[in-house]
């Protein structure tokens, strides 16, 4: 088989009429944040707003191969970059063994990495396999779930990727999630591209920085910490253990 980069509106097939099953490559993601939304409200929030841009985003990729999977960050679009971005954040890495349903992640948190591992989260998924949308060329169906207990989200998946994966530690649809939507975070995961030249197994690995610490223990330490900062110290939970 060809090797070949997919760019978005390009579907894949394996010869005509044919569908090709797609088990490892490299996938990018468009992440948009409304960051006047997510700040919240009040005076403080209210103060920056007209000093940041409505909308921040920044490029992820997923590389996969043999169910699993390293998600890190790619580039950012500089012209909607926030003045707190520091850039720490962007040495953040997930992976994922979606067929041991583990994870293993290096995070930047309170001036210190830390290398977690536990069970990939829990997603209560519903299928609406009627909805349907393209994405980066792939006909991909809905599905919606809730994590945290209470916070909803909204994905697309397709087979024709048949690793269970996603953006950061989203999984156990039947495919792979192309779109993923979290209004409560009021950010959207777009995949934008695919590629498949040059991944093996042999890039999907671990990562070894930080200092070792189980995620359940440091989740309880940062909700501690920020349980006084309202809206904005949710989101920073929710993003830093999704």
């Amino acid at each position: 088989m060809k090797r070949l980069i997919i760019p978005i509106l390009l579907l894949v097939t394996a010869s005509a009429g044919a569908q090709q099953f797609i088990t490892a490559g490299s996938i990018e993601y468009e992440v948009r944040t409304n960051t006047h939304k997510a700040i919240g409200d009040g005076f403080w929030a209210d103060m920056f707003k007209d000093k940041i841009p409505q909308f921040s985003t920044s490029y992820y990729k997923l590389t996969f191969s043999d169910d699993k999977g390293v998600y890190k960050f790619d580039h950012k679009d500089e012209k909607t970059k926030l003045p707190w971005d520091n850039g720490s954040a962007e040495d953040d890495i997930w992976y994922n063994d979606y067929a041991k349903d583990t994870f293993t992640n290096s995070k930047f948190v309170f001036d210190n990495t830390y290398l977690m591992n536990g069970s990939l989260i829990n997603v209560e998924w519903k299928l609406s396999p009627t909805e349907t949308r393209e994405i980066a060329g792939f006909n991909c169906r809905k599905a919606t779930g809730i994590i945290f207990d209470s916070v909803y989200i909204f994905a697309y998946y397709t087979d024709e990727i048949t690793v269970s994966g996603g953006p950061m530690g989203v999984s156990g649809l039947p495919g792979m999630i192309l779109g993923l939507t979290a209004p409560r975070m009021f950010t959207s995961w777009i995949a934008t591209k695919l590629e498949l030249a040059g991944v093996s197994s042999t890039k999907v690995v671990p990562p070894t920085k930080g200092r070792k610490k189980q995620a359940t223990e440091l989740r309880h330490t940062v909700e501690n910490a920020v349980k006084d900062w309202g809206t904005w110290g949710q989101q920073q939970v929710w993003r830093l253990f999704l």
